[in-house]
């Protein structure tokens, strides 16, 4: 394996997007909704259309920028070699590990009221316990820190451009 923080990486975002789909699964099946899928908000469906490729995006480039020869893609050789940079990428898979892990911790502590997007109805008991005790929004400020993490591990244009778009819509 020749760049085993890039894989590790690869596997955290891709667990992080499997579990959103097992959650939007969840939620339906309990409560036949769409689970927030379809934002009901005219922005937030405005945002969607960036949303979505953005996703695809982030979980895409990683895994290229590990299997591709060397493009805009991949990561620069000059990075690759600088040891300093080497202990800050395996610092950031470390990161996004954790990130990965306390999110799970939030979705669980969620469970039915878990939504991808905001909900106008005023249905959903608000949660103060747990994560959600210290951070109003643990989940999107997780979310942040991995696509920082990701940024940090695969620095490459693509990858800050899709960094820098998802840190904008969150705050959004």
């Amino acid at each position: 394996m020749r760049d085993l923080p890039g894989v590790l990486l690869t596997a955290t975002v891709w667990a992080y997007w499997l579990g959103v789909g097992m959650m939007i699964v969840r939620a339906r099946r309990k409560t036949h909704r769409m689970a927030g899928l379809v934002p009901e908000q005219r922005l937030e469906r405005f945002m969607w259309i960036v949303w979505v490729p953005l996703v695809a995006a982030w979980i895409a480039l990683p895994y290229l920028a590990l299997v591709r020869t060397p493009t805009l893609l991949t990561m620069p050789v000059l990075v690759q070699q600088s040891a300093g940079y080497v202990a800050l990428r395996w610092l950031a898979v470390v990161c996004a590990v954790i990130c990965l892990l306390l999110t799970s911790v939030c979705w669980s502590r969620m469970g039915t009221h878990w939504r991808m997007a905001i909900s106008l109805k005023g249905e959903e008991e608000l949660i103060t316990d747990g994560p959600f005790r210290h951070v109003r929004h643990p989940i999107y400020a997780l979310s942040m820190l991995l696509m920082i993490c990701s940024a940090v591990v695969v620095p490459t244009v693509p990858m800050l451009v899709v960094a820098s778009a998802h840190l904008v819509l969150n705050y959004l």
